[in-house]
């Protein structure tokens, strides 16, 4: 399904819908673009005026097989015919345990794991950092700048970035420390990579020699590609160095998928990238295939401290979202083969447009987990976030879905299903260089 792309700015009833919008709903939930959606099938959005669009943000890599596969809508239709909620905690049932065997199959690591099904990202992060502050009896977790690991209070003390998601909220968890992460393009310490040998690592080994007890720390979490900070991708020897220092301090390795989880970058866990095997790993977003759903997966003799009722939720891991799960894995470890040749054309074509346009500091990612980083001169770096607001405008006007990230909000994430067809990734990319030239000569 190629779409006709004739869009023309927000039609009658998306004018109508947005003004009931500012009566009733908040200000503070923002939206990315200023049309509302009617129906969505594979990689297309079709708006409630009529108009087509490609999705190249996936509900915040929600999507990743794409809008309504046909095979999980079949599972959950089944599902609708036999229960929809039975809380776990009080009559257990067969998805919610499949889910749970399914994950910890699946998780790097050697070792007996479990798995515990919440409802969202931070719901996952937030039960994560529970179970190693129970393990360990310590307090603190090492987190890092530019984080992102949700919107609830311990959560959002763990993201790095205030504004928009801790300015004003009041005192958030104390025992949080927060390190470099290794941002190449922008690195802490000026310098560059490889030449740097990994000075960031070498940092937080002296932190906590010298300024934070190994005693008192818990966990360390982190991305193994940060999302909203900017789709920054590490070297693997970072991740490798953390893992290190975790093991030599006695510090849970918590990885946090959510994002980059479920196939994103090429591999079912990006962390797999770097050979790096975490204690715990927090996944949500495209788990529940399109419905809500969240695990957090752990090393079983790290969770098995926890005691009994000290998890969960009334309606953690519902079945519905369970068996949309199931089918929604099964169909990702079938792309996982497409992401390699769609992400070299992703890549490709967005080296080629930074030879072209000064705009373009740096072009970063995996698979299709792909971030382009404006800046108004190439050699100071300062970010172009007006440029790229007015490129983000653009693209929504002329058929693409498409969505900023970045500390400095200078850099556009592009996160297409993992099965769109090449014909309609082109089409996208079409229209976001378009929208680049457009932007530039305003």
């Amino acid at each position: 399904m190629v779409p006709k792309i004739v869009v023309t700015p927000p039609g009658p009833k998306s004018r109508e819908l947005a003004e009931l919008q500012r009566k009733y709903v908040p200000k503070a939930v923002y939206n990315v673009t200023p049309i509302f959606i009617a129906k969505s099938e594979g990689s297309i959005l079709i708006d409630v005026d009529g108009n087509e669009y490609i999705d190249f943000a996936t509900g915040i890599s929600s999507l990743n097989i794409g809008h309504r596969h046909p095979e999980v809508i079949e599972a959950i239709r089944e599902q609708l015919d036999r229960y929809l909620h039975l809380c776990f905690h009080v009559t257990p049932y067969e998805p919610y345990v499949r889910v749970a065997e399914k994950l910890a199959n699946l998780a790097p690591g050697n070792f007996e794991k479990r798995v515990v099904l919440v409802n969202s990202g931070a719901e996952a992060v937030e039960n994560a950092v529970k179970i190693a502050r129970r393990y360990s009896g310590k307090p603190a977790i090492i987190t890092f700048e530019y984080a992102f690991h949700g919107r609830t209070r311990l959560a959002m003390s763990l993201t790095g970035q205030i504004h928009p998601y801790k300015y004003g909220f009041g005192v958030l968890d104390p025992a949080i420390y927060r390190m470099p992460y290794a941002y190449c393009y922008r690195c802490s310490f000026g310098l560059e990579y490889p030449a740097c040998n990994m000075r960031c690592i070498e940092y937080i080994r002296n932190t906590l020699s010298v300024h934070i007890s190994p005693d008192e720390v818990a966990a360390l979490i982190v991305e193994p590609v940060q999302g909203e900070g900017g789709f920054i991708v590490p070297p693997k020897e970072f991740i490798q160095g953390l893992r290190r220092i975790c093991d030599e301090n006695k510090i849970l390795f918590i990885a946090d998928e959510v994002q980059s989880g479920m196939g994103r970058t090429g591999k079912m866990f990006a962390i797999e990238h770097s050979n790096v095997v975490p204690d715990i790993i927090t996944m949500a977003k495209t788990l529940g295939g399109g419905l809500p759903l969240a695990a957090t997966i752990c090393r079983a003799d790290v969770v098995d401290v926890v005691q009994v009722g000290g998890l969960g939720g009334t309606f953690g891991g519902n079945p519905v979202s369970c068996v949309a799960a199931l089918k929604t894995i099964e169909i990702v470890q079938r792309y996982l083969d497409n992401v390699p040749k769609l992400g070299s054309i992703l890549m490709g074509r967005l080296k080629e447009m930074q030879e072209k346009y000064e705009v373009i500091g740096d072009v970063r990612g995996l698979g299709l987990m792909v971030g382009v980083e404006l800046v108004k001169n190439r050699k100071t770096k300062e970010p172009a976030r007006e440029l790229r607001d007015k490129v983000l405008s653009e693209c929504h006007r002329n058929g693409l879905i498409i969505m900023g990230a970045g500390a400095y909000h200078n850099v556009i994430r592009f996160l297409p299903p993992l099965n769109i067809s090449e014909e309609l990734l082109n089409k996208g990319l079409d229209i976001f260089e378009n929208a680049l030239k457009t932007s530039l000569t305003k």
